[in-house]
């Protein structure tokens, strides 16, 4: 934690409080000692079936144990069977949680920690992060990626106060979540790049700390590949602490530039449309790991054919490329080869290409012309789109450069 709190000193002039981290087998069972700590009695338990069964009944009865009124919602499936952080689970969570309600506990993955960050902040309460799987890294940001008349939308909302990441639950969840949680974090190595183009072409603000903090924590995942497939005890810690870790720094940020840039996008666009069509929708790690490969193949083909003396586009921005594309080329060449992304992927047992998920050539390559709409930040895939003139085909292929 030593890199998070220079960080947040870094950042802020006044001391940021950052959540408790109880990370360890059985932390579930120092959950009820933390609520009698802070004089909480009334608890609003928030889950859905699955997550019921991989935690949220065990935490219910460590806490009915210890004489705390608890509040159990268990957030309603679509006709997919998936619950979808959208209004219609909004509006259920507001509709039942008691108003004497003193803390929400967030029992389950993604989905379910961004409908009660943004419950809570809402009901201007405080939560807590109880994940059952190592899926996503937004479990201690502010960030609530939500589905609002069909559109993704990043609204910043609060953080939780603690989390108690329990092992023995997570290392049990199932083989597709944990091999999603590699995905998202292997998404930082076109989000890291991102950030730094988005640095000097549109001077955008950059943290050398926290571009640290996070290579660390998607070094330490790579490292721990095969454990990771193997669900071992450590390589599991592994994975969630740099999840963790990853949440903290867009805490401590209040954005999330370290962790999100063009595979987000191309993520978001696939998410969205799956959303017109009423198909069922894919986890959000497996397509971010996917898009990562998809986004370097992108990448390095620019970088080696791109004739950088006939972009257009804006007179700023075709000077500041001219002036930094040797450092951008430079980045890029150290980006891995795409091939060896999908390698990990493939080793936990996830999708390595859109293909497996279910996204067709036609989807991939639409996205990769009109993603970058979708937030007002500069990546390089905003870059190629608004510079070169030119229609990406997919499989990867420039018409101009």
């Amino acid at each position: 934690m030593e890199d998070l709190y220079q960080l947040a000193d870094e950042v802020s002039s006044t001391r940021i409080s950052l959540p408790h981290i109880e990370l360890s087998n059985h932390a579930l069972h120092l959950v009820p000692s933390f609520l009698t700590a802070k004089k909480w009695r009334n608890i609003t338990l928030v889950c859905d079936d699955q997550t019921w069964k991989a935690a949220g009944n065990q935490l219910a009865d460590l806490l009915s144990a210890e004489g705390f009124e608890i509040n159990i919602v268990k957030l309603k499936p679509n006709k997919h069977n998936q619950v979808i952080a959208d209004e219609s689970a909004i509006v259920q969570l507001l509709l039942q949680a008691s108003e004497k309600t003193d803390i929400m506990l967030a029992v389950g993955a993604g989905t379910i920690h961004d409908i009660v960050r943004f419950v809570s902040c809402k009901m201007q309460k405080s939560f807590i992060s109880v994940p059952t799987a190592a899926s996503v890294d937004g479990f201690t940001s502010k960030g609530a990626p939500l589905i609002i008349d069909g559109f993704k939308q990043t609204i910043q909302s609060i953080s939780p106060i603690a989390v108690f990441a329990d092992i023995e639950i997570i290392k049990r969840a199932p083989r597709e979540l944990t091999a999603a949680g590699l995905g998202d974090m292997l998404g930082k190595y076109t989000a890291l790049l991102d950030w730094q183009i988005s640095n000097l072409i549109g001077n955008e603000p950059y943290q050398p700390l926290a571009a640290k903090i996070v290579r660390n924590a998607l070094e330490k995942c790579i490292d721990n590949v095969a454990g990771i497939a193997d669900h071992d005890d450590d390589a599991i810690k592994g994975l969630m602490t740099a999840i963790i870790d990853s949440g903290i720094v867009m805490f401590i940020l209040d954005h999330s530039r370290p962790a999100s840039g063009g595979e987000h996008h191309l993520s978001h666009y696939w998410e969205m449309e799956l959303l017109k069509e009423d198909k069922k929708q894919i986890l959000h790690g497996a397509k971010v790991g996917v898009a990562t490969a998809v986004l370097i193949e992108l990448y390095k083909e620019c970088a080696a054919n791109l004739n950088i003396d006939h972009i257009s586009g804006s007179d700023d921005e075709k000077q500041a490329l001219k002036k930094h594309w040797e450092d951008i080329k430079n980045a890029i060449y150290h980006l891995p080869n795409p091939e060896y992304v999908k390698d990990l992927l493939k080793a936990t047992g996830g999708p390595a290409v859109p293909l497996d998920l279910g996204i067709s050539n036609e989807l991939v390559e639409r996205s990769l012309n009109e993603a970058y709409q979708l937030r007002d930040r500069c990546t390089f895939l905003k870059l190629i789109n608004r510079q070169t003139n030119s229609h990406i085909k997919y499989p990867i292929k420039m018409n101009v450069m």
